[in-house]
């Protein structure tokens, strides 16, 4: 009876902790219509992604609550400068990167998140080593944060942004392509456009992440 109780316990604190985190980044997502559900389809596109690689469920898990709060960190960016409409200064921009690394420590600072606080805080590093926040290189970059890499950026051209339009799929997977061997790892990419052949359906599958976000979404899929 007594260990019944200590796993209802904790899985209770796991939900809690949890829900404290996914209430940070839907936080974020409520700052900016432009971006609402960005990560939730972060989040499916990894999934599909190391699906179709044939990685095991944990690795499919782990690789969705990451794309889930890959974002986290930007919840200490201050509005003026996630929503500015016009470029950022270079300032701005330092300030904006440092999401990265924030996210990693707010993970962190949760035991059963903690193994995904590497992934977030690398999925901005590029394949040719000029990314942040460490600046690795190819391989070196953990191959969860390379998925979300180009989910983020394909989602990101995909969605209609306060500083410019959205890209179309063609022109978006013709920026993925030429994206390979320096921004993105090119084996990542080509599963990644292999995906896309099914993108009806794909957007069919994530519509319900540009309605309002709630809870429940998270509790549904993870």
């Amino acid at each position: 009876m007594k260990n019944q109780e200590l796993l209802e316990t904790y899985q209770q604190l796991r939900e809690s902790y949890l829900q404290t985190v996914g209430a940070l980044r839907l936080i974020v997502d409520a700052k900016d219509i432009y971006t609402r559900g960005h990560s939730d389809r972060v989040s499916y596109f990894c999934k599909l992604v190391a699906d179709h690689m044939h990685k095991d469920a944990d690795y499919i898990k782990r690789i969705g609550l990451s794309g889930l709060f890959h974002d986290v960190g930007k919840v200490g960016v201050a509005d003026d400068i996630l929503l500015k409409e016009k470029h950022l200064t270079g300032k701005e921009y330092d300030e904006i990167k440092k999401h990265a690394q924030r996210g990693a420590n707010i993970l962190s600072a949760i035991s059963f998140l903690d193994d995904i606080s590497l992934i977030v805080k690398h999925h901005h590093e590029r394949w040719d080593g000029l990314g942040y926040p460490s600046g690795l290189r190819g391989t070196d970059i953990p191959e969860e944060s390379r998925i979300i890499a180009v989910a983020d950026a394909f989602d990101a051209m995909t969605s209609e942004r306060v500083y410019r339009n959205r890209l179309s799929l063609e022109e978006a997977k013709q920026e993925l392509v030429k994206g390979k061997a320096n921004q993105f790892d090119p084996q990542i990419v080509d599963v990644f456009l292999e995906i896309l052949l099914d993108y009806d359906q794909i957007c069919q599958q994530i519509s319900w992440t540009y309605d309002e976000i709630d809870m429940n979404h998270v509790h549904a899929i993870y």
